[in-house]
């Protein structure tokens, strides 16, 4: 399957799926959490697509991968906040387990993501290091041990 678009991605539509089960889970914390605990989980897991879009849409690499990044710290959040909601009683154990086993597939895939875009730019840098060479002509002095680019 060919990726053109972020929504392509399985760990775009894997951090959907878990933001959709926070605003679901969230619905039944107290009201006093509205500003409190609900809107930190909600935009902390929003965020995760979020930068998973944006990062897939950015051109260079090293920007790919700051956001994908940022992505996986908002996961980190939102683990931090399971394990609050579930000690404060504000969720069913059902709830924080299967949350906690999407969270933890999130990491795996936005990992395996990061891994990859860093191996395809490794391979850029170094085709575009054989181009530059082959193209560059070099001569090597060998009283100097010099590479000398005409």
């Amino acid at each position: 399957m060919s990726i053109n678009n972020f929504y392509d991605l399985d760990t775009w539509k894997k951090a959907r799926k878990l933001t959709l089960h926070i605003y679901i889970i969230t619905k039944d914390f107290p009201t006093d959490e509205k500003y409190g605990l609900i809107s930190q989980m909600r935009r902390a897991s929003s965020s995760i697509g979020a930068n998973i879009a944006e990062g897939f849409e950015r051109y260079h690499f090293k920007d790919k991968i700051r956001f994908y990044y940022q992505a996986r710290r908002s996961i980190a959040e939102i683990q931090n906040f399971l394990l609050l909601a579930k000690d404060l009683k504000f969720t069913e154990q059902t709830d924080f387990i299967k949350l906690g086993l999407i969270t933890k597939d999130s990491f795996r895939l936005l990992n395996g993501l990061i891994r990859s875009t860093e191996k395809i730019n490794k391979k850029l840098v170094t085709s575009y290091s054989l181009l530059v060479i082959i193209f560059m002509h070099p001569q090597i002095d060998s009283n100097k041990r010099k590479i000398i680019w005409k």
